[in-house]
């Protein structure tokens, strides 16, 4: 699975998603332009020594590189209507979630309406922080696919 954080604003957290990465064997796409530097030392210290073991590119158009992929992606946000565990997951899913700060612009809400899903919450509670449901949106998928590359 390929994991696409897009303009992720906090070292944290991106550190985080990639240790989540590594011990699930998934790749990371981070969207440009990106709230901090990926030399900055808070960003190396979350993913600790878990940075080498993960493919992590940069990309800086996702519209563009949506429409030239061939695999089935999902895009995961608090206004969607449809819950994560919906989705059949398979290994060439291509995982999306948008910004912090932001979330994701209209562009994706409005071409891709019907790929977008959702963790429940309580009402009036702005969002779980990225790199947990990053992490929650992962497992599911992973105990879906049988937790296909997990030691035995």
């Amino acid at each position: 699975m390929k994991i696409i954080l897009f303009q992720p604003q906090i070292p944290q957290n991106t550190g985080n998603i990639v240790r989540t990465c590594a011990v699930t064997g998934n790749d990371l796409i981070l969207v440009k332009p990106l709230g901090f530097s990926t030399s900055n030392r808070m960003l190396k210290r979350a993913g600790l020594d878990y940075w080498k073991g993960v493919h992590v590119s940069e990309i800086t158009d996702l519209l563009n590189y949506l429409e030239t992929i061939h695999f089935p992606f999902y895009f995961f946000s608090i206004h969607a209507t449809k819950l994560y565990t919906a989705i059949d997951y398979s290994p060439e899913d291509h995982l999306i979630f948008g910004s912090e700060t932001s979330g994701l612009p209209p562009p994706f809400h409005e071409r891709w309406e019907d790929k977008f899903y959702k963790l429940p919450m309580k009402p009036n509670v702005r969002c779980l922080n990225l790199s947990n449901a990053v992490s929650i949106v992962i497992f599911e998928a992973w105990k879906k696919n049988n937790f296909w590359g997990a030691a035995p």
